[in-house]
Parts: C-alpha cells; sequence; structure tokens
C-alpha cells in the first residue's frame, strides 16, 4: 500500500467507499462523481501508479480486473445492454488519481469517440 494513494486507502478501508465487489486482489466501488448512471472504479488492492506502469508480471491482476467488471456488470445487471470499460493513462490520457484503476461506466447510451 502507497500510504499517500487515496485508492490504496479506499481498499484499505481507511476512507469510506461504496462498495460493489471485493476479494483479496481487487476492489470496486461507486465513483463519488459518476459520469453515468453506473459508474464503479475496479482497482487492484496492490498499488500500481498507472497501465503505462505495470510490468509482465501485473498480467494477471490486470486480467482479474476486466474479469471482474465483467461479473460487476452482470451482478449489477447492466451486462446485457451494455456497458463501457475505460483506463484513462498519465496527465493526457485524463487519469487523475496515481492507482491503477478501471472505469466500469453503463445505464445510458455510449457515444463515439469519447472526448
Amino acid at each position: 500500500m502507497a500510504s499517500n494513494c487515496l485508492f490504496c486507502r479506499i481498499a484499505a478501508g481507511d476512507i469510506p467507499s461504496s462498495a460493489v465487489y471485493s476479494d483479496d486482489e481487487i476492489y470496486a466501488f461507486r465513483d463519488i462523481n459518476p459520469a453515468a448512471p453506473q459508474h464503479i472504479l475496479v482497482i487492484p488492492r496492490r498499488h500500481i501508479q498507472s497501465l503505462a506502469d505495470a510490468e509482465p508480471e501485473d498480467a494477471a491482476v490486470l486480467g482479474r480486473l476486466l474479469g471482474c467488471a465483467r461479473t460487476i456488470a452482470e451482478q449489477q445487471g447492466f451486462a446485457q445492454t451494455g456497458f463501457r470499460s475505460v483506463f484513462n493513462t498519465g496527465v493526457d490520457g485524463g487519469q487523475t488519481v496515481g492507482h491503477l484503476h478501471l472505469h466500469l461506466l453503463a445505464g445510458r447510451a455510449m457515444h463515439w469517440p469519447p472526448g
């Protein structure tokens, strides 16, 4: 855990969140500033700064993030109607928290390009 990382502190339970999924490796919670009716952040419990900082040995946890996103979509009832999963990476990619996280967005029609 990176002691100064917001998402590490959320995953550790030091900062309250609205959890939707939790296991030993992954934690998912509702975004406090949602960009869609359903906006869930899926994060690894272990600190990885961004997708650009992921190492080859992180491949398993990256796969788990995607698998958990699918599971959450099913559990939350939007898997059949559709959802968007997004990794923002770095400043130009729109990443605002320095901890790898997948945005799971649903509940409305998504448009392309996203912006």
